[in-house]
């Protein structure tokens, strides 16, 4: 009874503020990197380090560049954002109705309700993209639905679903050493079946107040920068349901936590029973619990410096509400809970990430550290260190020559047996799929590319990859050997890729694009050379 009226009076309290609510917006809307350019050049701050970034902050940081100093070719990208993010118009509250027209800001909607404080959009989620190469073909054609909206000031809601297939001799079933999401796919009745079938589905319930907001949800979280993947949180794993929780108690301040469900795709022996009846097998099959929690104190000391420390804690079999509490140190309450027990323990990680806009004019350095085992006794000493970390640095400058011309670089590396476990379902996985970084642990990557826009909402880029991948190792070496197997050792394939694409944003949500790869793969013993062209439309992210 005292926790139901202490709920109560925390939710009035909470009431008296009035704010937006929050909507949770994709990484992949082509406005992030609008903004992170806009930042890069100091117009705005910019904290997007830790994505999806809500539309209320987006539609903030639109509305403050209509007073920077922006080009002709700016100009109109902005005026063409502020359509999709217009829920926060303030000039326009009156009752309105839209249904497969243009509503009252140009943007062609599905469906749009505005009725006092209640929002509702609807926008369908279409795609068909064709992959071609010399001896493959792919093609993909997705179909789904999208909505969010508002109950009021402070409740907002938001869904969506497509369903995928793939279909031709190209298709890649396991997704593994890709950049692209790995995928639970449906059981095919013919396994030899040129077909790919999965879906995606992914939902919030939002509460939001003055200076933060709690959300329930189902998606992918991103924590940190990267060009072509992420060491501490990526997009590589399937969306997995989660509590997430932000707050700015100041200006320079913002602490982020997040309690993640996880499938660790391992079957529970013990919790396993017979269902009666032998129709698909006879036991009711249970998979073991897995979790994932995190939390990260993010300081911004001057404009455009970002510093950002934190851990997380995967742990399985049981929930243990103790990681529900967003302050708790998680490293100490796991060796306390497991009496320093390694066979009991969880499997924690600590990272950091700094990051600096405009310091150098018009410039982008980054770079991030994650630690998964260290014996900081040991550190320099190659008998017996067990530096088991990645870490990536970055950097980028814009308006180099001429007017939005990027050129930028990375290299990301990542030590062997990061990631890895002595506890099968404790990995830094979901779904079979790494958390982190796609290409897993003893690997590295070198990325150059060039960017630009030659109109407005035109984006074409260059880029310059290489990929070295060793071997995964054992479990035995990754806690036993000493010294520790060196970088990249077993070396396993070495890949080279150059990249062109093109996309074009005709209408809102509505891309057109192209991209032409020519890469190769070596293993010291063969070599294969390949490329491929791919050309795809699709209406919505």
């Amino acid at each position: 009874m005292r926790i139901k009226i202490s709920l109560i009076f925390l939710v009035v309290l909470l009431s008296k503020f009035s704010f937006a609510q929050i909507v949770w917006e994709s990484p992949k809307h082509e406005v992030v990197s609008f903004l992170g350019r806009q930042a890069q050049k100091g117009n705005i701050t910019l904290s997007d380090y830790i994505q999806p970034s809500s539309r209320k902050e987006i539609s903030k940081l639109l509305a403050q560049l209509r007073y920077a100093n922006l080009s002709v070719k700016e100009n109109k990208e902005l005026s063409f954002y502020q359509k999709e993010f217009s829920e926060f118009d303030t000039t326009a509250n009156n009752p309105s109705l839209s249904i497969l027209k243009k509503d009252n800001y140009e943007r062609f909607r599905m469906l749009s309700v505005k009725q006092d404080e209640f929002l509702l959009r609807i926008d369908p989620i279409l795609t068909l993209e064709t992959t071609q190469s010399a001896n493959q073909n792919l093609f993909k054609e997705s179909h789904g639905l999208s909505f969010f909206g508002q109950m009021s000031n402070h409740f907002s809601f938001q869904a969506s679903f497509r369903d995928i297939t793939e279909s031709g001799t190209g298709i890649d079933r396991l997704k593994n050493f890709t950049p692209e999401t790995g995928v639970v796919k449906t059981q095919n009745i013919n396994p030899n079946a040129k077909k790919l079938n999965y879906s995606d589905v992914r939902g919030y319930l939002t509460y939001s107040w003055k200076n933060g907001d709690i959300s329930v949800g189902k998606d992918q979280n991103l924590w940190g920068y990267g060009e072509n993947g992420r060491i501490t949180l990526s997009d590589k794993a399937p969306s997995y349901p989660f509590i997430r929780f932000d707050y700015q108690p100041l200006k320079w301040l913002r602490f982020h936590y997040l309690h993640a469900w996880l499938q660790s795709g391992l079957i529970d022996s013990n919790a396993t029973y017979p269902k009666g009846n032998d129709v698909y097998g006879s036991n009711r099959e249970i998979y073991i619990s897995k979790f994932l929690a995190i939390h990260s104190l993010n300081f911004i000391p001057k404009k455009g410096l970002l510093l950002s420390l934190g851990e997380s804690m995967v742990y399985s079999d049981r929930f243990d509400a103790a990681y529900l509490i967003p302050v708790l140190f998680f490293k100490a309450y796991d060796q306390y809970q497991s009496r320093y027990n390694i066979n009991t323990g969880s499997n924690g990680q600590f990272f950091f990430q700094a990051s600096s806009r405009n310091h150098i004019k018009n410039t982008h350095l980054y770079g991030t550290l994650f630690i998964d085992e260290i014996r900081t006794s040991e550190i320099f000493n190659s008998a017996k260190s067990r530096n088991q970390l990645g870490f990536n640095i970055g950097g980028s400058v814009t308006d180099v020559f001429i007017p939005y011309l990027t050129l930028g670089a990375e290299y990301t590396r990542i030590n062997p047996f990061v990631y890895n476990n002595i506890i099968p379902a404790q990995t830094y996985k979901n779904q079979n799929y790494t958390l982190g970084d796609w290409m897993g642990s003893n690997s590295d990557r070198l990325i150059a590319y060039i960017k630009y826009t030659p109109i407005p909402r035109l984006k074409t880029s260059l880029t310059f990859q290489e990929v070295r991948k060793g071997d995964e190792g054992t479990i035995e070496q990754q806690y036993l050997a000493e010294p520790q197997p060196p970088f990249l050792f077993n070396l396993q394939k070495i890949q080279t890729t150059f990249t062109f694409s093109t996309s074009y944003e005709w209408i809102n949500n509505l891309y057109l694009s192209a991209q032409l790869r020519a890469f190769s793969e070596s293993n010291y013993v063969n070599r294969t050379k390949n490329s491929q062209f791919q050309f795809s439309i699709s209406y919505g992210l």
